[in-house]
């Protein structure tokens, strides 16, 4: 992988929440909960890819001026058709996931996705726009499925008639200290690690890269 290939790597490079910290509030908020996860990720691809795939085909006919409105307004659209059908599925989980899914078009639209899609075509705009919401999301999933057992001593999953079902019981939890995991100040210092890491092992792959550099020299 070059360098130019590192940098627009969708978790390396500079596009990754964990490189812009676009993301960060929402993988704080969203993770308290494996359900709550995987309804923000839902709502981040249907928001990215659509508003990609729509700005694509109407973006000859859209003014220059009044564009960035346009798309903050069909992001924001998006977003609420979602909940909509959310809500016809499931009413009690829409009800408690509404802000996460309210806060996909706003991260849509402060990620500067959009510019980055102007010159793809029709077909690969909305599949580029799918995988950095991808990867939005699988970070949030990944900090619910440490947080959710760690805190809560469960797993949840969408499903039941309340919205969600918990795979495993809600127990005592004899470590009680890692129950802080379901706090936000646990998600601050799972996030904080997260980020040290990720830190860590990009700029190990930058020096790999340059490594390799010299010796084809």
């Amino acid at each position: 992988m070059n360098n130019a290939a590192l940098q627009n790597h969708f978790f390396w490079g500079t596009r990754s929440p964990l490189s812009t910290l676009i993301g960060a509030g929402l993988i704080i908020m969203a993770s308290s909960r494996t359900v709550f996860a995987l309804v923000t990720l839902g709502a981040l691809v249907w928001v990215y890819a659509l508003t990609a795939l729509i700005f694509r085909l109407a973006s000859r006919i859209l003014p220059d001026k009044g564009k960035g409105l346009a798309l903050v307004c069909l992001s924001a659209f998006l977003g609420s058709l979602y909940h909509f059908i959310f809500c016809l599925i499931s009413p009690f989980l829409a009800a408690e996931t509404s802000l996460f899914i309210i806060l996909a078009p706003v991260y849509c639209i402060a990620s500067g996705m959009i510019p980055r899609i102007k010159a793809l075509s029709l077909k690969d705009a909305p599949i580029q726009a799918g995988f950095e919401a991808l990867t939005l999301g699988l970070l949030i999933l990944a900090f619910a499925l440490i947080r959710e057992p760690l805190g809560f001593g469960s797993f949840s999953v969408p499903g039941g008639m309340k919205g969600s079902l918990e795979i495993l019981g809600k127990g005592e939890n004899p470590l009680l200290p890692v129950q802080i995991m379901s706090s936000s100040a646990g998600a601050l210092l799972l996030f904080g690690y997260g980020l040290a890491i990720y830190r860590r092992e990009k700029k190990r792959q930058a020096g790999r890269e340059a490594d390799e550099k010299k010796e084809g020299l």
